[in-house]
């Protein structure tokens, strides 16, 4: 496991990105990320569960959109590499596929390099760090690399990220304002790829456990915001939802998992947590 702090890396406090390295079975993460995670899991013994059901959600985004004929893809707080990159999923199914990977924590950028380095292509592969609050800067960040074309139709995948507070100056949450931000930049034709926990339609001991865990997120990591279907949905705008719409990311296109897309079995879908969703813009 990690132990040797990187250069930004704040160990005074837990961070997200890393228990979520934990909880998906990562090395990225430190003492005090594991201890937070195994606290969360006493109260929300699914919490593991639920975190491998969106990495699954995304292994099959990825492969459905490759199969559209999308080569092209955005991650926007793609965390650590853990349990199968957005590249080594498309490589399976399209070795052209270009990637540019974007995150704010300081490990998940330093460690996405060193796999990069290690396994990818520098010609198809980017990792640059950047803030999901500052659409203008992270478009012109991916644009430097030169690994994807701006001007050419791409998915945009913010997958987990969003139940995250991204506080603007004021206080406020600016996340929506922020995807309504992206959907503007992307060009005719892209793909907006979204998931983020919700707090309605949960069963009752679910609901109770996650607000619990919230809290404890709220009071020593970051704060949380959850919304409902419909506000979920509404950060879509007027792109085209694919079918199945708005769903658990436990139920979105269950056929597209590929070999190495973990399988996580629920009596309820809805005990994933989080909604999913795929849109496109006319």
């Amino acid at each position: 496991m990690a132990e040797e702090p990187l250069p930004g890396v704040d160990l005074e406090r837990p961070s997200v990105a890393r228990v979520y390295d934990w909880y998906l079975g990562g090395t990225a993460n430190w003492a005090i990320d594991r201890e937070f995670g195994k606290k969360v899991l006493t109260t929300f013994p699914a919490g593991k569960y639920c975190a491998q059901a969106n990495r699954a959600f995304l292994h099959r985004a990825v492969r459905h959109l490759v199969a559209r004929g999308v080569r092209q893809f955005v991650d926007i707080g793609s965390g650590v590499p853990t349990m199968g990159n957005v590249h080594q999923v498309a490589d399976e199914v399209a070795p052209d596929s270009r990637v540019v990977y974007i995150d704010y924590e300081p490990v998940a950028v330093a460690h996405s390099r060193i796999l990069l380095e290690q396994h990818g292509d520098p010609a198809r592969h980017a990792v640059v760090h950047g803030d999901l609050r500052d659409p203008d800067g992270v478009w012109d960040a991916v644009a430097r690399t030169g690994v994807v074309d701006l001007g050419e139709p791409l998915a945009l995948l913010v997958t987990a990220v969003l139940h995250v507070q991204q506080t603007g100056p004021d206080g406020r949450d600016v996340g929506p304002e922020a995807i309504a931000q992206y959907r503007d930049l992307l060009p005719a034709g892209s793909f907006l790829v979204l998931s983020q926990i919700t707090h309605e339609g949960l069963p009752e001991d679910i609901a109770a456990q996650l607000h619990a865990i919230i809290r404890m997120y709220d009071n020593d990591v970051s704060k949380h915001v959850l919304r409902s279907k419909a506000e979920f949905g509404a950060l879509f705008g007027d792109f085209a939802l694919l079918d199945p719409g708005v769903t658990w990311t436990a139920s979105w296109h269950p056929e597209e998992s590929g070999p190495d897309t973990p399988v996580i079995d629920f009596d309820d879908p809805s005990e994933s947590v989080m909604l999913a969703g795929v849109g496109q813009k006319p």
